[in-house]
């Protein structure tokens, strides 16, 4: 009986190494020293470990949180992405990646402790990769929680070459008796909107077709109805909140607060208010600022569309009981936030109608 048994030949004429697939180790590993000096830059005392290892090590601080509750987000930055692809501007996309995951847990009341950034590319230059991180780091510090750790990850054939996603998770603290879910709204409360600073984080999908499709705009073309070029109206960065919302929390002054983002105030809102209640927002009660009355133009846009796929101007809505309004306007007349009343709450059946 014959041995069917075959040896394994290579037809390859030279070894193949894992940087001829695409994924140059040595200078991910130079790049990976430059960011661990970023990261650092964001560490407290809570932080127990470097950058590097399996895991990244927070000692919560139980004299602050006696009582502790830890509350968790993770978002991604979108197709807003694209726009900063075609700029070549990278330094704000980590800002905005933590300033919108922070303000999701500071609306229940939260501090941020710490965050995870995940950023997968294709074949890209390590300065790009650095600028992003950078951004992250700059916000993190800013936001007071640390960059304890991340993934970069070389995809290539998966990512186009000189593209990449970002994607971050925070993790935040409050003590139990301090959460804020929204419970404790009552039918007559008020509603504080706090402007945006543009798109934020959402609504890019339409709005690049709108802008880049529709209008046919080059991103460094200036509109006269934006007041600005296109591609800087649509980079400004996702603000946190998190300053003011400290103030109004400490105040003892909030029954509930809505984050703006994807779904606009119109999914966004009814997610905090109580069942057997609605609210009633007043359109009139804000000037929606020009790129959104312009894209709307541009599109032929509903407005019942335009309201649930952006923000419109407010980024965050507070509701205060009405006997402590006059209290929250001077706390933010104080902190110089400008805000305006858009509306109130009422018996309904968790659903936004609009005057």
């Amino acid at each position: 009986m014959k041995n069917s048994s075959r040896k394994l030949v290579s037809t390859a004429k030279k070894p193949i190494t894992y940087s001829d697939a695409g994924v140059d180790i040595s200078s991910g590993d130079r790049s990976k020293q430059r960011i661990k000096m970023l990261a650092r830059k964001t560490f407290n005392r809570q932080v127990l470990s470097e950058i590097g290892g399996f895991g990244g090590l927070f000692a919560l601080d139980l004299q602050k949180y006696p009582n502790p509750v830890l509350v968790s987000s993770c978002d991604g930055v979108g197709t807003k992405l694209k726009v900063a692809f075609e700029l070549g501007i990278h330094h704000t996309v980590g800002q905005d990646l933590v300033n919108h995951c922070v303000n999701d847990i500071a609306v229940q009341g939260a501090s941020p402790l710490f965050f995870l950034d995940y950023l997968a590319t294709g074949k890209l230059d390590n300065s790009v990769i650095e600028t992003v991180v950078q951004g992250l780091s700059e916000a993190c510090r800013a936001n007071g929680c640390a960059l304890i750790g991340g993934e970069t990850a070389q995809m290539p054939g998966f990512y186009a070459d000189n593209e990449y996603d970002l994607a971050g998770t925070i993790i935040g603290a409050v003590n139990r008796d301090s959460i804020i879910t929204g419970e404790n709204i009552q039918v007559g409360d008020i509603l504080i909107g706090l402007p945006s600073n543009g798109l934020h984080t959402n609504g890019y999908s339409l709005a690049r077709k709108l802008l880049f499709e529709v209008a046919k705009y080059g991103p460094d073309q200036y509109v006269n109805e934006l007041k600005d070029k296109t591609g800087a109206a649509l980079m400004r960065v996702h603000r946190s909140y998190l300053a003011i919302i400290k103030k109004l929390t400490g105040a003892e002054l909030v029954n509930g607060m809505a984050h703006i983002t994807g779904g606009g105030i119109t999914e966004n809102l009814p997610r905090i208010i109580p069942k057997g209640m609605g609210a009633v927002v007043d359109l009139a009660s804000w000037t929606v600022p020009p790129l959104f009355e312009h894209l709307q133009h541009l599109g032929n846009v509903e407005q019942g569309e335009m309201l649930r796929t952006f923000n419109m101007g407010i980024g965050l809505i507070v509701v205060v009981p009405a006997e402590k309004v006059k209290k929250a306007k001077a706390v933010l007349n104080r902190a110089n936030e400008r805000h305006c009343i858009i509306g109130r709450i009422v018996r309904g059946e968790r659903k936004v109608t609009y005057n």
